[in-house]
């Protein structure tokens, strides 16, 4: 049993590989946001129903580690990944890095028209064109703000600067958005204009047909390390580590690349095996400088703060 944020295509991607080299195994999956999993998984903490936790950002996965929730486990392809990418203690290590990026509906707007950085969000012409996943139920989202806050504290060595922005944001807003799937759909049907999500289901929904388009934000893309660990009491603890030891192969490293749009955390593929949108974002992108280890011990606070004085009182 594992507990994703990673969408249907991903999960049954990989359970249906999975299952062909394990045919005496039955991988199933439940689908929900990261902060849901985080918090299934400490209210089913004294009675696991989960194996695996897969996907979402390493500072959730961090929180979980200390919660006591996931057990040590290092998979032989830990070795392969950038140092910071295995949790203390190997009770998680990333899987896939995903970047954040800023998403627009082609249909009304076009590409030089469109927010080319964060900043350019606060611009009047967007008020209440807005439409965000909402925060508290996104790893993804949390990341984000987590980004913002620090940003503000680097420049003012204080984070009201970047809950001022956040403010700003919250005023330019029209909704936050229950999840992922109806996100795209609603700035597909024109309900808002501009959001921000992880680039991976972007170019899912683009695949399917979705008119949608997508910035790499000028001054920096936030690219999460999206982690896979087992958890603690896990039933089928062997399944389970198999089952890890399989999503950082190099083969299905590449699968998910080719088939579901996940940029590989190995650092040891070769370039030319990646597909082309791999190569092109790799390219194309500017990473943001990000204190993710500073998200992890003050990101829940901030979100506790964000909810409490930010959200809805600037409109």
């Amino acid at each position: 049993m594992i507990y994703s944020p990673h969408g249907r295509d991903l999960l049954t991607l990989l359970e249906r590989r999975f299952e062909d080299l394990h045919p005496d195994v039955d991988v199933r999956w439940l689908d929900m946001g990261s902060q849901e999993v985080y918090d299934r998984l400490r209210s089913e903490r004294a009675n696991p129903q989960a194996d695996i936790w897969f996907g979402g950002p390493a500072t959730i996965f961090a929180r979980g580690a200390e919660d006591s929730l996931l057990e040590p486990f290092r998979p032989t392809w830990a070795t392969a990944i950038a140092p910071h990418g295995r949790g203390p203690g190997d009770r998680y290590a990333a899987a896939y890095e995903t970047p954040v990026v800023i998403v627009y509906a082609e249909q009304a707007i076009r590409p030089d028209e469109a927010p080319q950085d964060w900043d350019d969000l606060l611009d009047a012409r967007w008020k209440g064109k807005i439409l965000i996943r909402d925060p508290l139920a996104s790893g993804t989202m949390r990341a984000v703000w987590g980004m913002i806050i620090e940003r503000g504290s680097k420049q003012t060595g204080d984070t009201a600067a970047g809950f001022r922005w956040l403010a700003r944001l919250d005023a330019q807003t029209k909704e936050y958005v229950l999840n992922g799937p109806l996100l795209d759909q609603k700035i597909v049907r024109q309900e808002g204009l501009v959001t921000i999500w992880d680039l991976p289901d972007i170019l899912l929904s683009r695949r399917d047909g979705l008119r949608l388009g997508y910035v790499f934000p000028r001054s920096g893309t936030p690219v999460i390390e999206d982690a896979i660990g087992v958890v603690r009491g896990a039933r089928h603890r062997d399944q389970a580590r198999a089952f890890v030891e399989f999503v950082g192969s190099v083969d299905a490293q590449l699968l998910a690349a080719r088939e579901a749009y996940r940029l590989p955390v190995r650092l040891d593929l070769p370039a030319d095996s990646l597909p082309p949108w791999a190569r092109d974002v790799r390219r194309a992108m500017q990473v943001a400088d990000v204190d993710w280890d500073l998200l992890a011990r003050r990101g829940p606070q901030w979100m506790r703060h964000w909810d409490e004085a930010v959200r809805g009182k600037s409109r």
